[in-house]
């Protein structure tokens, strides 16, 4: 049971190790975008200097005071001990693609709705078309046949005559505007 402990914990040692080890070799820059880049791998050649945040091997520790002095005893000290800026640039907070995408999309809303009301103003000026000459035609004192359920060919009364004229000037008033 001993010697099974013992090499479960040096096991996990060298993991633990190991993954120190690879944390290490980790590159972080940021990209001409603004988004941190982590790798294994160097960034590219047009990549920046100061955009580089992490070299692998090279570690951002600060000094270390002396025990018993403290970064407050002077003030040379203190701007040893300070900590250094980040060089990374100022982020908008607003992803530049999600703009674009965001920004086509409207656009592309947009002209729907266009395509929509376009649609829908030619069927008004058709029926605005057919109503004039409906009530044209009811107008002119002609008379005016139907055809009933039978088949059959019948004229208008005066009572129909003027319920047809009052529903065709009801169409022409809604959409002759």
């Amino acid at each position: 049971m001993d010697f099974k402990h013992a090499s479960r914990t040096l096991v996990l040692a060298l993991a633990g190790g190991l993954f120190a080890l690879a944390a290490m070799g980790q590159w972080q820059w940021i990209d001409k975008d603004g988004r941190k880049v982590f790798s294994d791998r160097a960034p590219p050649a047009d990549i920046q200097e100061k955009n580089i945040l992490r070299h692998p091997g090279k570690t951002n520790q600060l000094p270390i005071a002396p025990v018993g002095e403290t970064a407050a005893d002077s003030p040379a000290k203190a701007a040893v001990i300070a900590l250094p800026k980040a060089s990374a640039p100022a982020l908008s907070g607003k992803d530049p693609q999600l703009e674009a995408k965001k920004k086509q999309a409207e656009e592309e809303e947009a002209a729907k709705r266009r395509v929509e009301e376009e649609k829908q103003a030619k069927a008004r000026a058709d029926n605005c078309d057919r109503a004039k000459k409906g009530l044209a035609s009811f107008q002119s004192g002609v008379r005016i046949s139907v055809i009933n359920a039978k088949g059959e060919r019948e004229f208008m009364d005066d009572a129909a005559r003027a319920a047809e004229v009052k529903r065709i000037q009801a169409i022409a008033d809604s959409d002759c505007k």
